[in-house]
């Protein structure tokens, strides 16, 4: 689904990525790990055509590095980045709808499949985004992505600042996401809630990664857990 091969990215003249490598298959959720400033977010958003990068980025087979960050969406690839960017003025059913894709095939993801997954959301169908919780506010960003119809789907610190039991239910609905069949690339840096809805994990560190394995593997594994992670 998504493989990164020897990605490089830089911010001007600051090479942040170090020839990063890693791959997402179909339906497949994967987290990203690390402490803050080591290359997370860099690298999702150098798949999404954000910054700077050389190296391969291949979805579906198809070489994307290169191309615009709408053109990268209109593939396939959805992206939710860390400061929701949701629109506060408009309503929760209006934001959904900026996010949906135009299409000749029956849509997946419809306002009411939408409200089936977040019926929270459904509740408040009128209600000005602005005024929602912060967890409230990372459903909508979650679900106005899926009605673009992706198949992978980059979701950058969904769980930073909400409290534990929205961080719960946020990780429960990402796992259902990943049953529908996309294919989920997860930037987090709350150790717990990865390694219960991961499949595999990588950790980061200086631009690299430094780890590749199961939840068992890293929960048996010391060492990078303490070099890595531990704050």
């Amino acid at each position: 689904m998504l493989e990164l091969t020897d990605l490089h990215a830089f911010y001007g003249k600051s090479h942040v990525l170090h020839g990063v490598s890693l791959r997402v298959g179909p339906g497949e959720v994967v987290s990203l790990l690390g402490r803050n400033g080591v290359g997370r977010s860099t690298t999702v958003k150098a798949v999404m055509g954000q910054v700077s990068a050389t190296g391969s980025v291949r979805f579906k087979g198809q070489e994307v590095l290169g191309l615009k960050a709408h053109e990268i969406a209109r593939r396939g690839v959805g992206y939710v980045p860390e400061d929701r960017a949701i629109f506060q003025d408009l309503t929760v059913r209006e934001n959904l709808l900026l996010g949906e894709k135009r299409r000749r095939a029956p849509a997946r993801w419809t306002t009411e499949r939408i409200w089936e997954l977040f019926p929270q959301l459904g509740c408040r169908a009128e209600t000005p985004a602005g005024v929602l919780s912060g967890g409230e506010q990372q459903m909508l960003t979650l679900a106005r992505t899926l009605m673009g119809d992706p198949e992978l789907v980059l979701v950058d610190e969904p769980t930073e600042g909400l409290a534990p039991r929205v961080v719960a239910q946020v990780g429960a609905f990402l796992t259902e996401i990943a049953k529908s069949g996309v294919a989920i690339l997860l930037v987090e840096q709350k150790l717990a809630i990865a390694l219960q809805i991961s499949e595999r994990l990588y950790v980061m560190g200086h631009g690299r990664v430094v780890f590749e394995g199961t939840p068992s593997d890293l929960r048996a594994n010391d060492a990078i857990r303490s070099e890595w992670l531990s704050v």
